[in-house]
Formats: C-alpha cells, sequence, structure tokens
C-alpha cells in the first residue's frame, strides 16, 4: 500500500473515532442511550438504516464471484419486499408503542418469562460475527496480521465508542460510514468502466451461469434465503431505528428512501463483483473487491475504497454490538434479577456490551466463513421468533408457556436438524433445516391460538 491509502485510512479513523465520542459521556440517560431520546432525523434514519444493512460486503462479493447475479436474488430482492411490507404494516405501529425492544415487545404481549426467551434468540440473531470475520479477513489482507489478531482488534475497534455514546455515536458515525461506502464502490465501478468496457459487455465475457438466477442452486435452495429474508421483520436494528424515529411518517418514510439506496449499492456490488471475475479470474473469491481494487486503482484513490469496505462493516458491527449489549445486559440480566426500569440501566448494557464482545470473537473464529454464519444463524433463529413476533400485531393469543414452547422448540428442531445433516453429509428427505422449524412454529400456533 502506498503511504498516500495509508493518510486516507488514518484520516477515516480519526475522523470516526471524533465523531464517536463528540458530546458523548458516561452519564447518558437511558432512552438516550438506547433510541437517542426518539429524535431521529429522516437523514439521519436513512444514513444509519442503509449503512448497517451491508456489514457483510465480503460476503456479498465471494458470492457475486462464485455465482453471479444469483446475489441479487437471494440478497437484494427478498429483502426490498419485506422492507415495504415492514414500512407499510409495522413501522407506524412500532414508532407509537412505548417499547424500546422487541424484547419489550414481548414481555408486554406474553409475559416476563417470553421476553427473556425472545431475548436470548436476538442474542443471537443480532450478534456481530459475521461482520467481525468480515473485517478481520479484511485486515489480514491489507495488514498482513493473523485472522484471530485481526478479529480481537477489529471488536475492540469498532465498539469503543459505543460504551460511551450509545445510539448517539452509532447515528453519528453511520452517517460518515454511509458517504464512504458509496463513494469507494463508485469510484470503483467508474474505474472499472473506464478500464474494462461498458457494464452490458459482460453478458457476452463471462460465462452464462453467472446471470442464471439460481446460480445453479435448487429453488429450494433459493427459497430458504428468500424466507430467511423475513429476518426484517424480526431485524432489530429496523426495529430500534423505527421507535427512534422522531415521528411514525419519518419510519415510514426512511425505510422507503432506503430501500431505493440499498437498489443502487447493490447494482454498484454486483457489477463491479462481475468486472472481478471478468478482469482477474482464479482470485480468492472473498477478496474479490480487495483484489480488484488493488489492481485498478491509483493511491489514495485505493485507500479511499478501502475506507469504504471498512465504513461499510464497521457501521453494521457498532450497530449490532450496541443491540447485543443492550439485549444481554438490560433484556436478559436485568430482568433475570427481576430489575425493571433503573437509573443504573446503562451500566448492565455496558456489561452486555463485554460479554457479547467475547461470544462474538468466539463465533467469528468458530465459524470462519461469512455466508455460512448468516445461513446457519438465519435458518435456526428465525423459524423460532419470526411467527410469534408477527402475531402481536393480531388478535391472536397465547399464553406464555405455549409461546415459550413455540419458540424454543422450532429452534431445536432445526438445530438437530441441521446437526443431523451434518453428520450424514445430507440433510435428511433432502429438506434445509428452515423448513421444519418454521412448519412446526405455524402448527403450534394454529393449534393453540384462542
Amino acid at each position: 500500500m502506498h503511504y498516500l491509502d495509508w493518510l486516507a485510512i488514518g484520516g477515516y479513523v480519526l475522523l470516526l473515532l471524533w465523531l464517536g465520542f463528540y458530546k458523548s459521556t458516561k452519564k447518558e440517560d437511558n432512552n438516550d442511550f438506547i433510541l437517542a431520546g426518539r429524535k431521529l432525523s429522516l437523514p439521519g434514519f436513512v444514513a444509519t438504516l442503509v449503512a448497517t444493512w451491508y456489514g457483510g460486503i465480503l460476503g456479498v462479493g465471494e458470492n457475486t464471484y462464485n455465482y453471479g447475479i444469483q446475489t441479487w436474488f437471494i440478497f437484494a430482492l427478498p429483502y426490498y419486499i419485506f422492507g415495504l411490507l415492514f414500512a407499510f404494516f409495522l413501522a407506524p405501529r412500532i414508532r407509537n408503542l412505548p417499547h424500546r425492544s422487541i424484547p419489550d415487545h414481548f414481555k408486554h404481549h406474553f409475559g416476563h418469562n417470553a421476553g427473556i426467551v425472545s431475548a436470548l434468540l436476538i442474542l443471537i440473531l443480532a450478534s456481530p460475527a459475521p461482520y467481525i470475520l468480515s473485517l478481520g479477513i479484511l485486515l489480514k489482507y491489507t495488514v498482513g496480521w493473523t485472522l484471530q489478531s485481526s478479529i480481537l482488534i477489529s471488536t475492540g475497534f469498532s465498539l469503543v465508542y459505543i460504551w460511551y455514546g450509545g445510539f448517539r455515536s452509532v447515528v453519528r458515525t453511520d452517517i460518515l460510514q454511509f458517504v464512504f461506502m458509496f463513494t469507494g464502490f463508485i469510484l470503483l465501478f467508474v474505474f472499472a468502466w473506464h478500464l474494462s468496457d461498458a457494464p452490458i459487455s459482460l453478458i457476452s465475457t463471462l460465462p452464462d451461469r453467472y446471470f442464471d438466477p439460481t446460480g445453479g442452486n435448487s429453488i429450494q435452495y433459493i427459497l430458504v434465503w428468500f424466507f430467511i429474508a423475513m429476518w426484517t421483520f424480526i431485524d432489530p436494528g429496523f426495529y430500534q431505528r423505527t421507535a427512534a424515529a422522531r415521528s411514525p411518517a419519518i419510519a415510514k418514510k426512511g425505510i422507503l428512501i432506503a430501500i431505493g439506496f440499498w437498489f443502487i449499492f447493490d447494482i454498484l456490488t454486483i457489477t463491479t463483483g462481475l468486472y472481478a471475475v471478468a478482469l482477474f479470474p482464479n482470485q480468492e473469491a472473498a477478496m474479490a473487491y480487495p483484489e480488484l481494487a488493488s489492481h485498478i486503482l491509483p493511491p489514495f484513490v485505493y485507500g479511499i475504497f478501502l475506507v469504504g469496505i471498512f465504513s461499510t462493516i464497521m457501521s453494521t458491527i457498532d450497530s449490532n454490538g450496541l443491540i447485543s449489549a443492550i439485549t444481554f445486559g438490560r433484556d436478559i440480566l436485568l430482568r433475570i434479577q427481576q430489575k425493571e426500569e433503573q437509573e443504573n440501566e446503562t451500566e448492565y448494557i455496558r456489561k452486555g456490551l463485554v460479554v457479547m464482545a467475547f461470544i462474538a470473537v468466539l463465533l467469528a473464529i468458530s465459524i470462519p466463513s461469512i455466508i455460512r454464519l448468516w445461513y446457519i444463524i438465519g435458518s435456526i433463529i428465525v423459524p423460532g421468533i419470526l411467527f410469534p413476533f408477527l402475531m402481536t400485531f393480531t388478535n391472536t393469543k397465547l399464553k406464555e408457556g405455549k409461546i415459550i414452547l413455540t419458540m424454543i422448540i422450532p429452534v431445536i428442531t432445526a438445530i438437530f436438524w441441521f446437526i443431523y445433516g451434518n453428520f450424514l453429509g445430507h440433510y435428511p428427505m433432502e429438506i434445509e433445516p428452515f423448513y421444519p422449524g418454521i412448519i412446526i412454529s405455524a402448527l403450534f400456533i394454529g393449534i393453540w391460538k384462542k
């Protein structure tokens, strides 16, 4: 790397830390620490929602490098659909609720213990492990550190300012990271186009399989990813930002604008991923974007692109890190001790930040594959919490004991299905773990509903 690249990265680090710690103190009000006082403006809402959605950018590059436009059909289109549904049917209602988290929501509807069980599932769902792994891989590639050292440093640096500023720090830094992530990929797209031909030429340059919506995989596999995208309904980041918005109208409008930015960013990332295949085949798939950039971008511009990649990943780490800390510290630890709203609630969240970081590091080191982490977490956790959460917006009622079983048994089923399939080398009846879990959840609700 050229010294101008290091200059760009160093400037980004200093600016990020300044924004992260700006006006932050250890005496943040509980509501401010979690929801920024419920005063999130439209620009802040859009920037933080867009930026936090792409933490697994290296996984997107890996999938595009291997399977082409299939990436858009499993990592983009389903999320637009469920994002639209969330905006129109859930966002205004969530903003008008007094709850500050999904476990709050469960506690209000189903009881104290159901809130704790939902928090345990959200803790896994919101884990920043896939994104810490992404940043660790990128640091290993650019700096040459070992993967384990890179993961530890990534965790510490990405979470340090959350300790003081909470959600306000996340939003401030996300605005900066939103700008850099788009700038970096626009530069990569422009230089790739200049070096090669127009994007349309990729259709004749690359093998046909890169333009197959399934990417050569089964329809069942594609549908699993589509259903996993229902994650959007129970994504704690969506819930937190919606609850923090200044008004229901801002929450709804902000999501609709965010979907437009997601579409633009998806076009940039998928097209540059295809350029990486066309210009530099036979390289490591997970490093598709950094490798392409290192070959075609001049000094300083390459540094700006790396800053864009760092921004894309770190914006998700700090967001999910804060949510995980709130979930463990406030929604689990505090409530297990039978305590309710407390003046020292923020202290419990900071304890949760330490525990969450430890768990995320263990996951990132144990399962060193970004896409596999996404797939495993989504297939196992989503079936247990999706239908119970959506049920709270209907007149359907379940007693606390039954709703807890409706959350736990689908998760246990999916776990055993996954373990059994890995032991045999194939899943029973060739059915992915997501399906038995979600079917059991639907059956329980159908049988037990009043």
